[in-house]
């Protein structure tokens, strides 16, 4: 129906049309088209704005907000985040009903609501041919076509359905048809566009524009099709006419997938630069497209044929998920297809966000919604790889707002596929492949050491399923052998740490190293000073046929308490650079092994995310294919190690948990008090007395009540209690039973443990554990259910049935194998499923092992979930807080890591928001994308002011968390409330007029590294022992860790603001979330929340509580003192027969785990003071003073059995333990036993 004309005064101005879109991708298509059509209608202004250019350049944004207040057609798309949705969302609304028409399309609800197109409004109820729309959110149809082909079918057939329907629906299919055109993008079909809504919506004003303007429907293309700059029209849907123009492969195929509106607005400069790179390696190249976000029917119709691949990997060059864009994601499709093609998939970013030069001198690199939308969203399919490789230019001559090639990463990424593709080509018998050891701390007895896993026995499985598998292999007979092959041979003879495969003569490593300037200007001349005799650089390890195992060099700053405390942009040692490219040039090896978690590639300096030719992590592993070994449990630093050194990642499981048990003394307490509660209704008060004096000289004996103390008769039921719950709490207590072996699958009873405590932690009590075991063995879901339901009396109805079948899933998976058939899988180049990481217990569905670990979706971090557990939390800690010292805390300083709320989907993160009064703020599809205040009258409380500090990882993986808590902090300084409600606002004020600084200033409280440093170097000033006082391990902290992240991801060092703040921190506090990680384990527990404490003592001159939130078993957890967790620690393992046996039994490796306990909680003394001094003198008397055992640590590990016993006499020398004269004699003359051990002149030695 033709719209009735009215007379309207023209304007004094052209006609405006306006574009505002998330990115520049069809800018220059755009302008080119918009002066096509200038040259007809002189009276047009047209503008395009991008949302991505207003974080860097505010102008651009004030820019885009004056073109909409006078824009007569203005058109949105692809605004889907809030930060691009607030800026401009009045402003829009403000012009809807003065413009001509406002068409909103493929944006969040709140955008497309603002469409007006004549009688067609979008905020109307959807009824009649306005329902039409919804279709478009499709499924999929009946032929089994997906949902994006579907949609594009449906947007062809609307506007001729719709054409002769009159009113309001011809404002709809004006809206399909612009659609239409939009989606087709071709500069011919964005002129076609504007002319036609100009056409049809331009007032009477513009009537000469209006009128001097015809249209065309739109021109259309392949919805799937093959994309080549040879072909004639670039684009074709057959693979006949794309073989013609491609180069012709002699080394393999690569499917490449591109997004189909870059390459029909041709802005492809950037594939095209791609598939060039890729040809030019000799492999044959397809690049393919899709209509919509759903890249599946490419993958089907050309990387596959008859359902079978036809290609060696795959790249995707579009920025987003296989199934999916900015606005949602459908993981399960992208796997399923993914695991049907079983080749390596990579996944790599074109800059939309920043200009290449941004990036490149940034230390961060990809920015957080870069970081979140093209890496994390990926990975979650099973993407690895990730890297740029290309993106706007400053520098570009050319159209403006085109794509360019990022050239030297382009040739990374090239190498790096082509060595993929030539590792599944080549045949296994030939293959030869490098396993890298780790060696931390070194010279320690740790060379052949990883998290969780015994080593040398998993070696050994691994290269026995690689001989089998066809490798070239010469293995010796034993795990023991193969042992001291690596670690022993020659390595006395040239005064190393292992045997010496290798030595290179200085001249030639100066002659290949191509960074021998950078190296030299941190470690001077070549060789330096590790790992060397002067003239040569030494490849420690040995070779076993085609297989090197060999030894990764230390870092070279261990030891040196200053480079500890001011390292930034250190360069590796000319070892460590030179071991990495010995591997790929002189072994020539086809792929690499990285054998447990973890070593120290990864954590090269460097970019966070999206390294560049200048990061030192790319640098060294460069083209070389590289596999992962990576505990389960550990998702976070695994995710370092995928993103900085391009590792596909192979999870193995934790060893499995048991019960602690009580054991000798402790059992004769518990005999005593269980003696005592039986007496007799009668008994006489001096029997009872002699029953109580029994049970306090045990209690004495076993440090759970001060010797000599007495107990008044009216106590004696309290107090005896108390002890009891004590005990209970020992034995009850899960713990770490040895380590894992690769290879060998649980044994029905480790496994029947670890299904009894995953039973446990998902809520079941009081299990009669014969009938448990008899269940499972057996299979038997209905005999298990009913167990269940009897322990479980009020869990949910369907609740038993689930954890059922969660336990019978478990026990199946338990008893098989699955990490050495995914090493050999990633070995050959294949896909490797992808699993989020995570604990056991928790986190059944992590089983089965050998998995590409991956994180949680940043989107949904906090779960709704995990902020209610993080809010019951905090008030936990509250309450425990208060019940000691009988108020609130005004500030509490909180350590949160990565792997944690990886694990736990955010609980810290949400306990932070907690304690703050703040919970996290979603966008209209449930993301989190920030924080906002609750109300003081739902809080109930004040407002407790949070000094969080982060690890370095949790910074790189989770920057959105960390802005949303930095802005959590600023809400709650610049709230108008009474300052004795809000501690925040009371302390941010306070500095604020002792400085006369800003408020933005003052409010920062969120604390990491610099940007591409990690750890606060604490624990490593401490195991170096280079320390004089604790006043240093404090200013190590607060150098490391001075460096604040404000709400806008920006960075500065504030050390000053740190020690102000540090000084009103009240508490200090961490959550422990995994039973395989208990805060004696790894020394980054007091490297962080130790540092952090230490460092408040020096602020304040007082020392204050130290909690540790345990939740490590399920239920409602439990917060103790540290005090309090390093006790039950140690005697539930450093002191249990039944932990220390289990390490034990893995023999050298075992015992570097004793004596990292051991060095673990002597950093507890140094940063916190509590420590309580039996812990010494018992943990002296069980692994040295008694000489049976100290000759077996000695036999063992003789390295770290000295080191134990040097730990001990350090912690004796520095006054932590206060041992007698005759102890400290004993365990000097101990200590110099295991020197002489170690150096060979014992007795038997001697002889």
């Amino acid at each position: 129906m033709k719209r009735k004309r009215t007379s309207v005064a023209k304007t004094d101005h052209p006609l405006r049309v306006v574009l505002v879109t998330l990115d520049n991708h069809v800018s220059g298509a755009w302008s080119r088209a918009a002066d096509a059509l200038s040259k007809q209608v002189p009276a047009l202004s047209v503008s395009a704005h991008a949302a991505t250019e207003w974080d860097r350049d505010p102008a651009a944004l004030d820019d885009t907000l004056a073109a909409i207040a006078d824009g007569d057609i203005v058109i949105v798309t692809m605004l889907f985040l809030e930060a691009h949705i607030e800026p401009v969302r009045a402003a829009l609304a403000d012009r809807r009903e003065a413009c001509d028409a406002m068409i909103c399309c493929m944006s969040a609800p709140e955008i497309m609501r603002l469409t007006r197109m004549g009688r067609f409004r979008m905020d109307t109820e959807a009824t009649g041919a306005l329902a039409l729309l919804k279709r478009l959110r499709g499924g999929g149809d009946k032929t089994g076509r997906s949902a994006g082909a579907q949609q594009m079918t449906m947007l062809r057939r609307l506007p001729r359905l719709l054409r002769f329907i009159p009113g309001t629906a011809q404002d709809v299919r004006a809206y399909f048809l612009t659609l239409q055109y939009w989606l087709a993008g071709s500069e011919t079909n964005l002129g076609r566009m504007m002319a036609f809504l100009i056409n049809r919506y331009a007032s009477d004003a513009h009537a000469g524009t209006r009128d001097a303007l015809t249209y065309e429907p739109p021109l259309e293309y392949p919805d799937t099709g093959l994309y080549h700059q040879r072909l004639p029209d670039r684009i074709t849907d057959d693979p006949k006419v794309l073989g013609k123009a491609a180069k012709k492969a002699v080394t393999g195929t690569v499917g490449v997938l591109l997004m189909r509106s870059y390459a029909l607005s041709g802005n492809s400069a950037h594939y095209d630069a791609v598939i060039e790179s890729l040809e030019a390696r000799g492999l044959r190249v397809i690049p393919a497209f899709a209509s919509g976000l759903d890249a599946r029917p490419a993958v089907k119709a050309f990387f596959m044929d008859r359902g079978e691949p036809i290609v060696d990997a795959v790249v995707s060059l579009t920025g987003f998920s296989l199934v999916g864009g900015p606005a949602y994601n459908d993981t399960d499709a992208a796997q399923e297809m993914l695991e049907a093609l079983d080749v390596p998939y990579l996944a790599v970013q074109g800059l939309e966000f920043q200009s290449l030069q941004d990036w490149e001198s940034s230390s961060m690199g990809l920015m957080p919604v870069e970081a979140t939308m093209m890496v994390a969203i990926p990975e979650l399919d099973g993407a690895t790889g990730s890297m740029v490789f290309g993106g706007r230019s400053e520098l570009s001559a050319g159209e403006k707002f085109d794509m360019q090639p990022a050239p030297e990463r382009i040739d990374r990424l090239a190498d790096r596929v082509a060595r993929l593709v030539a590792l599944r080509h080549t045949p296994i018998a030939e293959r030869k492949v490098a396993i890298v050891l780790f060696n931390f701390p070194p010279n320690s007895g740790a060379a052949g050491t990883a998290a969780h896993l015994s080593v040398f026995e998993s070696l050994f499985n691994t290269l026995s399923a690689m001989r089998e598998e066809g490798y070239h292999v010469d293995l010796p007979d034993s795990h023991a052998e193969l042992r001291d092959a690596i670690l022993k041979g020659n390595a006395k003879q040239f005064g190393a740490e292992a045997n010496v495969f290798q030595r290179v003569p200085v001249d030639d490593h100066v002659r290949a190293e191509p960074w021998l300037a950078e190296i030299e200007a941190q470690w001077g001349p070549a060789p330096g000073k590790e790992w060397t005799d002067g003239q040569h650089l030494f490849v420690l390890g040995e070779s076993f046929g085609n297989v090197l195992v060999g030894i990764q060099p230390p870092m070279g700053y261990e030891g040196d308490p200053m480079r500890m405390l001011f390292e930034g942009g250190l360069a590796p040692t000319h070892a460590f650079s030179h071991f990495y490219r010995w591997l790929r040039e002189d072994f020539g090896a086809n792929a690499v092994l990285h054998f447990g978690t973890h070593g120290s590639l990864e954590f090269m300096p460097g970019k966070q995310v999206g390294l560049s030719g200048q990061c030192w992590p790319d640098r060294l592993i460069a083209d070389l294919p590289n596999v992962y070994l990576y505990a389960a449990n550990n998702p976070s630093e695994g995710l370092i190690a995928k993103r900085r050194a391009a590792s596909t990642l192979i999870s193995y499981l934790t060893p499995p948990v048991t019960h602690s048990d009580l054991y000798r003394h402790l059992v004769d307490l518990r005999a005593a008090i269980d003696h005592w509660r039986q007496r007799p209704a009668d008994i006489e008060q001096d029997a009872e007395q002699s029953m109580i004096d029994t049970v306090l000289a045990l209690a004495a004996r076993c440090e759970l009540c001060e010797e000599g103390v007495e107990w008044a008769p009216d106590q004696w039921a309290e107090k005896v209690s108390k002890v009891r719950d004590q005990l209970d709490e020992i034995e009850q207590a899960l713990i770490p039973f040895g380590l894992h072996v690769v290879g060998e699958p649980l044994n029905s009873d480790d496994r029947h443990e670890m299904l009894l405590a995953m039973a446990e932690s998902g809520g079941a009590s009081n299990i009669d554990v014969a009938a448990f075991t008899r269940a499972i063995e057996s299979a038997d879901a209905d005999s298990l259910d009913a167990l269940l339901k009897d322990a479980m009396p009020d869990a949910a109805e369907d609740a038993t049935a689930t954890l059922t079948a969660t336990l019978l899933e478990a026990a199946a998976v338990l008893g098989e194998d699955h990490e050495l058939r995914a090493i050999l899988r990633a070995l050959d180049g294949r896909f490797i499923q992808p699993v989020k990481g995570g604990d056991v217990l928790r986190a059944p569905e992590i089983l089965p092992t050998g998995r590409n670990l991956h994180g949680f979706d940043p989107f949904r971090l906090p779960a709704s979930f995990a902020h209610s557990e993080g809010c019951r939390q905090a008030e936990q800690l509250l309450v425990r807080h208060q019940s000691e010292s009988g108020a609130l805390p005004e500030s509490v300083a909180l350590v949160l890591w990565g792997t944690d709320n990886l694990k736990t989907e955010g609980v810290s993160i949400a306990q932070a928001l907690a304690l703050l009064g703040a919970e996290p703020r979603q966008d209209s599809y449930g993301r989190v994308v920030g924080a906002r205040l609750l109300p003081l009258e739902q809080l109930g409380r004040p407002r407790i002011d949070v000094l969080v500090t982060l690890s370095g990882i949790f910074r790189d993986l989770l920057p959105m968390q960390t802005q949303l808590l930095a802005e959590a902090s600023w809400l709650a300084a610049t709230a108008d409330e009474d300052i004795e409600q809000n501690f925040v606002r009371k302390h941010v004020l306070a500095y604020q007029a002792e400085h006369g600084c800003d408020l933005e200033q003052a409010a920062l409280r969120v604390f990491s590294n610099a940007e591409g440093a990690y750890g606060s170097n604490v624990n490593l000033m401490l195991d170096s022992g280079r320390w004089e006082d604790e006043e240093e391990l404090a200013d190590c902290y607060t150098q490391r860790k001075g460096f604040a992240y404000d709400r806008y991801g920006k960075v500065s060092q504030q050390s000053d603001l740190l020690n102000r703040v540090l000084e009103d921190v009240d508490l200090a506090y961490q959550n422990l979330d995994s039973v395989e990680l208990g805060v004696t384990t790894v020394d980054h527990y007091f490297g962080t929340l130790g540092g952090i404490s230490r460092a408040v003592q020096r602020a304040r001159g007082e020392r204050v509580p130290v909690y540790i939130a345990d939740h490590t078993s399920g239920g409602t957890g439990r917060v103790r003192t540290l005090n309090e967790q390093v006790a039950l620690e140690t005697r539930t393992r450093l002191l249990n027969p039944k932990w220390y046996e289990s390490m034990l039994d893995h023999g050298y490796e075992g015992v570097r785990q004793i004596e990292a306990h051991i060095t673990n909680t002597m950093g507890w003394s140094a940063t916190t003071g509590d420590v309580a001094p039996w812990v010494y003198q018992q943990l002296s008397e069980t692994f040295v003073l008694d000489e049976d055992m100290r000759r077996r640590l000695a036999e063992l590990n003789p390295v770290s059995a000295a080191r134990l016993a040097n730990r001990l006499i350090e912690a004796q020398e520095r006054e932590y333990w206060g041992a007698d004269e005759e102890s400290i004699d004993a365990l000097k003359r101990a200590g110099e036993d295991l020197e002489d051990f170690l150096e060979g002149v014992t007795g038997e030695v001697a002889a």
